[in-house]
């Protein structure tokens, strides 16, 4: 893999691109936490993570090094449609790449405000978790995008987007995967043994990984990997197989030190370190 490890010695933080992450909801902070903590693991100088504001103090307490963005909440927690705007300015204004979606929920307020993100983001964008159900349902805002986009489905949020049943993509996962990149000019990850990555055009599969990444959190590592690198600069192609393959490089390296029962997402952010190494010693 073609990593850009070596870093010049003049450089800053402001060299390695800023993510804005937008999700939490009452119960799944976490999701935004991995994304977060796996997103600066990866690399890029800074990360923020936009948050419904009452939730704010919990994500003060759990994250170090990335920043935080309270925004306006519903009564139940979740992000209203006013966030909107104060997370596009910011966007627009600060961010080099944006990861929607991890522990968002699916409340109609919030639904409202992740397809004026999705519509009006200037920025590089990856539709993850609740988002991309979201999504499942206004497609044509895909076709509005101004920038590049990543959806990181699993099977049953491949199934959303497409109509089709499990089952039937389970049986042709690369071509479901093809042709719905090709027809909505995004990339797709597509979750699941041999992870299938695809712009319509150029189709890879990933073959790092194992069972035991089969566990809460694990999808947002792998986002906060691949939004990680769109806000370095990768393309977002790129962005997306190297995610795919340094995610599941990670959790073969972690598995064989605790096994695949036991294995759980924080095993995978605590062994990138290792990943981006073995694949530098690999590589070159």
């Amino acid at each position: 893999m073609n990593f850009r490890h070596k870093r010049q010695k003049d450089t800053h933080k402001g060299d390695y691109g800023h993510l804005f992450i937008l999700g939490g909801s009452p119960g799944l902070t976490g999701a935004v936490c991995l994304a977060g903590n796996a997103a600066m693991r990866s690399g890029c100088g800074l990360a923020t993570i936009g948050i419904p504001a009452s939730l704010n103090a919990i994500i003060e307490i759990k994250m170090t090094e990335a920043m935080s963005l309270p925004l306006p909440e519903t009564a139940s927690g979740r992000f209203s449609a006013n966030a909107a705007g104060p997370a596009l300015e910011f966007i627009n204004g600060k961010a080099d790449a944006v990861l929607i979606g991890p522990g968002i929920s699916t409340l109609e307020e919030t639904a409202e405000f992740v397809k004026k993100i999705v519509e009006h983001a200037e920025k590089p964008l990856i539709i993850d978790a609740d988002a991309i159900t979201i999504v499942s349902g206004a497609k044509l805002l895909l076709k509005k995008r101004r920038g590049a986009v990543i959806l990181t489905p699993h099977p049953g949020e491949m199934s959303r987007l497409t109509g089709l049943a499990v089952k039937e993509i389970q049986k042709r996962r690369e071509k479901t995967a093809r042709e719905f990149a090709d027809k909505h000019d995004v990339i797709v990850i597509l979750k699941g043994y041999r992870t299938v990555i695809t712009d319509g055009k150029n189709t890879c599969m990933n073959l790092t990984g194992n069972p035991g990444m089969a566990t809460a959190g694990s999808g947002d590592v792998l986002a906060g990997i691949a939004g990680s690198f769109l806000a370095q600069g990768y393309g977002a192609f790129e962005s997306a197989k190297y995610a795919a393959y340094i995610h599941g490089l990670a959790g073969d390296i972690a598995a064989k030190e605790t096994g695949e029962t036991p294995l759980i997402a924080s095993d995978i952010i605590e062994k990138l370190p290792s990943a981006f190494n073995y694949s530098g010693r690999k590589t070159g």
